[in-house]
């Protein structure tokens, strides 16, 4: 589908973190479709790379740069934000992908697997915030975007107990993003913040989240028909389409026969 108000931002850069696969290759491939470059970052490059080769060879008009980070270290996001400054001038969109779950409960999970969560869907994605927006700033970046992907997991607590640490890093996302919203707005900038929550979207998170169980992953794809990843970059393109002066806060989205 193409979007009309997508034309501002062709060749100026994303940053979509967590772009190896799934939702975060759907949205760089998007981006790129629409003429924009595009920072590709995860932990492992390869998948990264084909998807570029792939943009390339099918013409689109945007770039996909791959970049080798570990979302979990302070200094590797710092070092990619040097580069970005360096090689491309800075961001001036920011998608914040990246984020994992991991079968931790609340009763018996352990502190590492719950750090490893917080660190990734939460501290991660703040600095990333923190340093788009800055690159913003110091460049006079008024129409800026920072999208946080985040999940309908981070609005209700589910009957499930093996996800609700994972719930409450989502439900922080939810706080963050309004959050930002409004410190941006009384910094008297017109960059803006947005959250997308998807409900089951068709992934390889449940056989992560599963890894020791996949008919149980399997299944919770075969129970409905799920959101696809495309799905989910068509709402970031239409997010990025609208008006400067549009202020979209969420975008909850589910699967028609989704219950929760």
């Amino acid at each position: 589908m193409t979007w009309a108000g997508m034309e501002r931002w062709r060749d100026r850069l994303a940053l979509v973190t967590g772009a190896s696969g799934g939702i975060g290759a759907a949205v760089a491939r998007a981006l790129v479709q629409h003429g924009l470059k595009v920072v590709g970052c995860a932990r492992t490059v390869g998948n990264i790379e084909e998807l570029a080769a792939e943009c390339k060879s099918a013409g689109y008009p945007g770039t996909l740069i791959p970049y080798k980070c570990d979302l979990s270290n302070e200094e590797d996001i710092l070092s990619m934000f040097s580069a970005i400054h360096s090689q491309h001038s800075g961001v001036d969109i920011c998608i914040n992908n990246a984020g994992l779950a991991r079968p931790d409960t609340l009763l018996s999970g352990s502190t590492s697997g719950w750090k490893y969560m917080f660190n990734v869907n939460v501290l991660a994605l703040s600095i990333c915030t923190r340093e788009a927006c800055r690159s913003m700033r110091e460049r006079r970046v008024d129409d800026g975007h920072i999208i946080n992907i985040n999940s309908m997991s981070g609005h209700r607590v589910v009957p499930q107990s093996v996800t609700h640490f994972y719930s409450a890093t989502k439900f922080a996302v939810t706080a963050l993003t309004e959050g930002l919203r409004q410190e941006l707005r009384e910094a008297q900038t017109h960059i803006r913040a947005t959250c997308i929550s998807p409900g089951v979207v068709e992934t390889q998170f449940a056989f992560k989240l599963h890894d020791k169980d996949p008919e149980k992953a399997a299944s919770t794809y075969e129970q409905m028909k799920c959101l696809k990843p495309e799905d989910v970059a068509e709402a970031v393109i239409y997010v990025l389409s609208t008006p400067p002066h549009v202020q979209i806060g969420d975008i909850q989205m589910r699967p028609t026969e989704q219950v929760t």
